[in-house]
This record gives structure tokens, sequence and C-alpha cells, in this order.
């Protein structure tokens, strides 16, 4: 159903979207992410390039001397939790990694993987029954703290036997569902594995490209844990230029038209948030480049952070400029995905490539001496 003929995704879009949003990810467990990015990366890259904290990315030359290095990057983890400790009767205390809302989890399936084999043991957040709830308890959110995770073992040795120990990833479920026949995308790990998808489309759309820049072009680790994998990537790659491709928070619930993060109104361009001021001749020249080529926009700042807060003080500094969609409920197992934000970020992206070159990445740099 699609009454207001709005684009709908192909069905290779939704095999990679589904492939990517349901691999386990927590930060500093993005393997499986990170085995799916390579593969994919390799197809159309010269080389792929690594930092030692588990960032991959696809690097194309364009062939000229001394060309300008532009970075583009998603992040692989989401956020989920750690097992903390197993109690004698087989529950398990979590340890968050991440930010999440306590309001959200109680009684929520989850899967929890062991470090040890792999396998994945499906489970669910323990919950009280309200026949058990005194009035005051029941009033009051449970911290995370008292949260435990039920796989159905019966004691401790059971869930060891099972290759389950502390430190092991526990990931709330959140099933890939097309909505509206995929006019919108419900799913967990949006943020940010919308990142990982755009850069691998954007990769395959320009190869065979001869391009004004060489091109870095991938995904970092544990951004929701301190932005740490975007600082190891961008010593790595050493950039002139950086773009962050993100899923941002939507705030348009309500209806109001002055909210920042509106869906189906376009690419989101951050022009601030808590650990960046954007670089005003990067921002400026991304507004005149959506405008030039129609590209559906808007202005955009955050309470939070994005990997940009680490790239663009890496060296002597990088221009970095934040886009991305305005997505619902991030940070939970239910966030929604205009896929009209989705078309309009990856035109962007392509557009921005297309155009660059050496004498616009030096004019940009130029901006602020």
């Amino acid at each position: 159903m699609n009454e207001n003929r709005d684009p709908l995704p192909t069905p290779e879009e939704l095999r990679l979207f589904q492939t990517l949003t349901q691999l386990p990810g927590v930060s500093g467990q993005e393997k499986a992410v990170r085995d799916v990015m390579k593969t994919e990366l390799a197809r159309h890259a010269d080389e792929l390039v690594f930092d030692e904290l588990g960032g991959v990315f696809a690097v194309r030359r364009c062939g000229r001397e001394n060309a300008p290095r532009v970075m583009l990057s998603g992040h692989m983890d989401e956020i989920g939790f750690l097992v903390l400790d197993i109690t004698p009767r087989g529950l398990m205390h979590l340890y968050p990694v991440g930010r999440s809302w306590n309001q959200v989890l109680l009684a929520q399936r989850v899967t929890v993987y062991s470090g040890e084999t792999g396998q994945a043991w499906p489970g669910t957040i323990a919950s009280i029954p309200p026949h058990l709830l005194t009035e005051d308890v029941a009033s009051r959110p449970m911290p995370v703290e008292k949260m435990m995770v039920d796989i159905g073992a019966v004691s401790r040795e059971e869930v060891l036997a099972l290759g389950v120990r502390p430190g092991d990833m526990v990931v709330v479920d959140g099933p890939f569902v097309p909505l509206f026949g995929g006019r919108k995308l419900l799913s967990k790990a949006w943020d940010n594995r919308f990142g990982c998808a755009l850069a691998l489309e954007v990769l395959r759309e320009t190869a065979g490209e001869k391009l004004g820049v060489d091109l870095y072009i991938g995904a970092t680790v544990q951004e929701e844990v301190g932005l740490r994998g975007a600082r190891t990537a961008a010593w790595t790659i050493a950039p002139d230029l950086a773009f962050v491709f993100e899923s941002s928070a939507a705030n348009d619930n309500t209806g109001d038209e002055n909210v920042f993060g509106r869906q189906g109104e376009g690419v989101l361009l951050r022009f601030a948030d808590r650990t960046t001021l954007t670089h005003r001749g990067l921002f400026r020249y991304a507004v005149k480049l959506a405008e030039r080529e129609g590209i559906p926009h808007q202005y955009f700042m955050a309470a939070g952070s994005t990997d940009a807060g680490e790239i663009h003080l890496v060296r002597s500094g990088v221009p970095a400029l934040t886009l991305g969609v305005a997505s619902r409920y991030i940070h939970t197992n239910s966030t929604i995905l205009d896929y009209r934000d989705y078309r309009a970020a990856k035109a962007f992206t392509l557009a921005l490539l297309r155009d660059l070159d050496a004498v616009k990445v030096r004019d940009i740099k130029a901006y602020n001496r």
C-alpha cells in the first residue's frame, strides 16, 4: 500500500537493510557487522584500511597526485548490554553499553551471544507481574542495575555450560519490518546501520567513476561509548574533509513545524551539537550544493554528539559535517526510518562526491584562514 506514491526501497535495498540491522554489534563487539562490511566494501575498493579498534574503510584513489582525502563514515556499533554476572538461579545482571531508557526495557525479548562459541541464546528481560508489586514499587521506574535476563536456565552452571560468560553481548531483539510497503522502515539498530548501508550503496553507485578526490568510505566502531573509533580511524586516514553518516533523533511527533528533525523532509545538515560546531566553510558549501541540486534538506542541531566530535579535532583539525536522517525512537529496538530521507541522504552524498575536487577542498579549508 502506497497511496502517496512515495518512492519505495528496491528489493536489493530491503535485503541490505534487513541484513545490516539484524546483525548483533554492541560497542566493542562489532565483528559480525565488520565481516559483512569488509566483504561488501572490498567489491568496489582499491584496498581496505583498518584501525586497530576495528574500523574498516574502502579506499578508492582518483589517480591525481596529492589528491585530497575525503572520509565518509557511519558506525557499526549499536547500544545494548553485557552480561555483568550470573546468579545461582541462572539469571544474568546487565551492564549497559550506550544510553538507553530503562522504561523501554522490561519484558523485551533479547538474545545473548556467547563470546566463546558465537552461539545465540534467546531470552527476555525479566519483569515482575503486577499482582506481586506494591503500589510504591509499581509507580517508579526500575533501574537497569536491578534488571535481569532470563534465558530459561535453572542454574549458573547451566548458563556457563552454554559458553556464556560475563562480558558477553546482550542485544534487544527488534525485527526488520517494512511499513506501508517500505515507505517507512521499522527495526532495531538504525543507529547506525543506516550509515553502514549508505556507505555501501554510495561506494557501489560510484564504482567506475573518476572522482576528484581520494575516497575513504566505511564505518567506525565504539561510537556509542564515546566516539572512540572515530579518533583512531581519523588518525589512520588523516582526511582533509570528513562527512559522518548518522541516524539522529526525530522530534516531529507533535506536528510542530519548528522543531529540528522532521521525517520526510530530507537529509539533515547538522550545524551544531554537544561536541561540534560545524566548520562554517564546509556547512555553507553543503547547503549551497543541496540547494543547487534540488535535494530535500533541513538544518539540524542536537544535544548529543556524533563521530564528527572526535574527527574534527584530529591532527591540526578536520572540517567535518554530520549528515543523516531523522529517525523516530532511536536507542530502542523499534526505530522508524523514513525511506524518503534515506534517498535524500544518498542523493546528497553522491552529488557531494561528484562535485568535490582539490580546488573546492582548498577553498573550504581556506574559509577559516
